[in-house]
């Protein structure tokens, strides 16, 4: 009897050391987190400056900024560098040639001089032989970046840009007690930023002519005026003197406002299209712009361009843009220390536009390009001479009766000298990567 009771006890106790023990074991448990995060790639100044080089033509395959100067077409491959294209016959063009610069997002220009960007610099190009593009001038250090200027190498003295992120993956393991919560979200690390796996994110002794500018899209943010090519970025403009056109000397910056997007010059003023308005400036003094006058709409995409007496505004919707609408503005410049909302018309989803005497173009993205009448402002949607809906359209350059569009699929132009009879002349294919 007292044998089977201390048999008894010891079981019990042997029972609640382990049930104790086997808790105290058990009461965390190994997590293992997976992170994807972002880190820079450095590229040096003296790298990103050596790499200019014209080279044999390319796929066009993410088409952006478009400029037209000396029959030629210049298409921007963002971050990349400029496709050429020989535009003499615009039912047959011919590509014939890229331009590598690295981080060239626009560009303008003047007689035979091609203005780009590339990061940090300003590039003033030889075009005047289409065969043998090459650097005339480089304005070093004139335009802010994104990213700091790091120092990197082996000496610790080389200056580079961030060219380029590239994503990694990180490996957590640690212990956690069971049922505490785990909180996703980002965390630093390496000089990047980190998010948990789950997180998911754009001859003869004639005299020759005078020079004469290139014509741009409404989505420009260089433009040439004048003896002054102007540049702007997300909240000021350069201006940079180009009476020696192939030697730009940087002059003044001026302060705008926020979220500066696009630049349009019309005789001597410039109009300036923001997320949020537009700006009028008076160019009479080309060195020093002075500020006339701001015309304010919903929070939205704003490229404009202008005639005589009109400005036409397309405001568009989108994750980029903060806003919600899509029509097309017209707005009364006739006093520009006053313009006024004459009008608006609901649009899809419009990006780019263009005027060419009372011919209006307007790109509406996926849904395609159309084309009015503009006589009167006041009934352009009633006046709608062509919808081309198989395309996708993001700006256009009407120059001299014919258009030429970019979008997402190609490049295409029109002879629009008979707006009643439009005539399609070509298509350059995009061929995406």
């Amino acid at each position: 009897m007292l044998l089977s009771f201390t048999f008894s006890l010891v079981a019990l106790l042997i029972m609640i050391f382990l049930l104790f023990g086997a808790s105290g074991c058990t009461d965390k448990v190994e997590i293992t987190r997976k992170y994807t995060y972002m880190t820079p790639v450095y590229t040096t100044t003296a790298e990103v400056r050596n790499a200019f080089e014209f080279a044999e033509p390319e796929v066009i395959n993410n088409p952006g900024k478009i400029y037209y100067l000396n029959h030629h077409l210049f298409v921007n491959e963002p971050g990349e560098g400029i496709h050429v294209v020989d535009n003499t016959d615009p039912a047959q063009p011919k590509n014939v040639g890229f331009i590598h610069i690295p981080g060239n997002y626009d560009m303008a220009g003047k007689g035979n001089v091609l203005y780009a960007d590339s990061y940090i610099d300003l590039l003033a190009i030889d075009i005047s032989d289409i065969n043998n593009i090459k650097i005339l001038n480089r304005v070093e250090n004139v335009f802010p970046i994104q990213y700091d200027i790091y120092y990197v190498g082996e000496t610790g003295l080389e200056p580079a840009i961030i060219t380029n992120w590239q994503e990694e993956e990180y490996v957590e393991v640690f212990d956690s007690e069971i049922g505490a919560e785990i909180y996703p979200g980002y965390y630093s690390y390496r000089g990047g930023f980190v998010t948990d796996a789950s997180f998911n994110n754009a001859g003869g002794g004639s005299v020759a002519p005078p020079p004469t500018a290139g014509s741009g899209g409404s989505m420009a943010r260089f433009a040439v005026s004048g003896t002054h090519l102007y540049t702007i970025d997300s909240y000021q403009m350069r201006v940079f003197d180009i009476t020696n056109i192939p030697d730009p000397q940087a002059g003044n910056v001026i302060d705008i406002g926020w979220n500066i997007e696009t630049i349009f010059p019309y005789k001597e003023n410039l109009f300036i299209g923001s997320q949020s308005g537009m700006f009028i400036y008076d160019n009479s003094n080309p060195n020093s712009p002075a500020l006339l006058s701001t015309f304010e709409h919903v929070q939205s995409c704003d490229p404009v361009v202008v005639n005589d007496t009109m400005a036409y505004v397309t405001l568009r919707s989108g994750n980029e843009c903060q806003g919600f609408t899509n029509q097309l503005d017209v707005i009364d410049i006739r006093d520009l220390a006053n313009p006024q909302l004459r009008t608006s018309f609901a649009m899809e989803n419009p990006h780019g536009l263009g005027i060419d005497g009372t011919t209006l173009f307007v790109c509406e993205g996926e849904f395609g390009l159309k084309i009015f009448d503009a006589a009167n402002t006041m009934e352009i949607d009633q006046h709608q001479l062509a919808h081309y809906k198989s395309m996708h359209a993001y700006d256009v350059i009407p120059v001299d009766g014919v258009l030429m569009v970019i979008g997402e699929d190609g490049i295409y132009q029109y002879d629009y000298k008979n707006p009643e009879n439009i005539q399609m002349l070509s298509a350059l294919p995009v061929i995406r990567k």
